[in-house]
């Protein structure tokens, strides 16, 4: 069927189902009891105070995610809003694909109701294997800072449709994009698209690389003012170029190296813009210094490319160079991205429990010259082995911790045998693995959770298992 493409279309008496329970699926469920349209949501588990407040605000939930829960609706819906979670190839999905029923996930929904308030905000979409968030949130942070009414929302932080629906409204919404929800993506047409990087991630949801690959590429499609891609990164080129995009729109590069024309990158000490201004062809703008990022963090190359992929999508948005500026000198990274904690007997730990794919984790492995890593988890059907051999030769120590320890425990066997690896406590995973750890280390080393995997084994996210690495680092008497 085809669904209103507005806020104030016709959506009431519509029949939904709302497949996951989690916060971006409860605003899809709000969201849709707001327009009158009937919805049932389904689901292995959610959080009692959710289940709750979805009977108050009229639906149902159903504790079940099996192709039969279908039967137990009391309607036939019209469309499926489907969790991220939930991958193509999961048999409620194929079901509804075989029943014909229209499926789309909670951003194609709020770009359909973006229209709440007279005045429409622009978005602004970021993706890519590794520093979405820290992207995003320093494009908030400088359009804010130049003036503009924005919202970091989607993967990260507020759920999309909350945003929608706030009371004011905003000028842009910058919006993360998972590959998961830009495979149920339909149709929008983002003001600046923003693709920063891909590696091997999440192949047991998309089933191969080109697949995952594809997904991401799909930010670009009907992008209406600027494309951004990494001149560091063929795939992100590749997808720029073989985009479709709205008539006059602009493919604008940033790079770790000077930038060429149409292009953000360094020289010297210094960030430059040579895409945002008149004379590109002959003439630099200086937008900010190297000594303004680092003192967010080291300024390793995914801080650099980080920050000259929001300069780049900000500069897009016409925020002027003082803006991002001052913007990068106040940033703080997101908790559980490259944290560092403090030390102990001169250990230094750090927290990147975020690092839930090998990219991320090159990253940090890369900033530290000797190093105790803790890693483990889900490793979604990544090889590791490439990572695991780069950055053999500063591996002090390894502890392992999760599902594949025994996968993972193999590896390092076969290609590191010489170096010590130890399996943390199954009934107080992370505790053991600072403690082992810890005693693995000498001076000068890092300790250095950076799990190259995602966490739902053993804690509820990322989020938890940074927090249980912080406690365990407190009680060595970290300063």
């Amino acid at each position: 069927m085809m669904l209103p493409d507005s806020w104030h279309g016709s959506w009431l008496g519509l029949k939904a189902i709302v497949v996951g329970l989690g916060k971006s699926g409860f605003s899809v469920v709000d969201t849709l009891a707001e327009l009158g349209v009937e919805t049932a949501v389904v689901g292995k588990t959610a959080k009692p105070e959710l289940v709750d407040l979805v009977g108050l605000i009229g639906s149902k939930f159903l504790a079940s995610e099996s192709p039969e829960v279908l039967s137990e609706l009391g309607f036939q819906p019209d469309f499926a809003v489907v969790s991220p979670g939930f991958s193509p190839s999961h048999p409620l999905v194929l079901e509804l694909e075989e029943k014909g029923i229209l499926i789309i996930g909670d951003i194609e929904l709020a770009w359909r109701l973006r229209d709440k308030h007279e005045k429409v905000a622009e978005w602004i979409g970021v993706t890519g294997t590794n520093g979405k968030t820290t992207t995003t949130e320093m494009t908030q942070a400088m359009l804010l800072e130049s003036g503009k009414r924005a919202i970091a929302c989607g993967n990260i932080g507020v759920p999309i449709l909350d945003a929608i629906r706030d009371p004011v409204g905003f000028d842009y919404l910058v919006v993360e994009l998972s590959s998961f929800q830009l495979h149920y993506l339909g149709q929008i047409s983002l003001h600046v698209a923003a693709f920063l990087n891909i590696a091997e991630d999440h192949l047991d949801w998309h089933g191969d690389f080109d697949s995952y690959w594809g997904a991401k590429a799909k930010i670009y499609q009907n992008a209406a003012n600027v494309i951004v891609f990494n001149e560091q990164d063929s795939k992100t080129l590749e997808a720029a170029q073989q985009a479709e995009v709205a008539v006059g729109c602009r493919a604008v590069s940033f790079s770790l190296g000077a930038p060429a024309m149409s292009s953000v990158g360094y020289v010297e000490e210094f960030l430059v813009d040579r895409a945002f201004l008149s004379d590109r062809a002959n003439t630099a703008l200086e937008v900010c210094e190297i000594a303004d990022i680092e003192q967010i963090s080291p300024a390793s190359s995914h801080l650099l490319a980080n920050a000259a992929a929001a300069a780049t999508i900000a500069r897009a948005c016409g925020v002027e160079p003082i803006y991002v500026k001052q913007a990068l000198r106040f940033f703080q990274l997101a908790p559980h991205r490259a944290q560092y904690l403090g030390q102990v007997n001169q250990v230094r730990f750090v927290n990147d429990s975020k690092a839930t794919n090998a990219h991320a984790a090159e990253a940090s492995l890369g900033a530290s010259e000797s190093v105790v890593w803790i890693l483990g988890g889900l490793l979604k059907g990544v090889n590791p082995v490439p990572l695991i051999t780069r950055h053999g030769a500063k591996l002090r120590g390894v502890v392992l911790l999760g599902a594949e320890t025994e996968l993972l425990e193999g590896l390092f066997s076969e290609h590191l045998p010489a170096l010590p690896v130890v399996l943390a406590a199954k009934n107080d995973p992370m505790g053991s693995a600072v403690q082992l750890a810890f005693e693995i280390s000498k001076p000068g080393d890092t300790v250095l959770l950076a799990p190259m995997a995602a966490s739902m084994d053993q804690f509820l996210d990322y989020a938890e298992r940074g927090d249980k690495f912080l406690e365990a680092v407190r009680t060595l008497g970290v300063k």
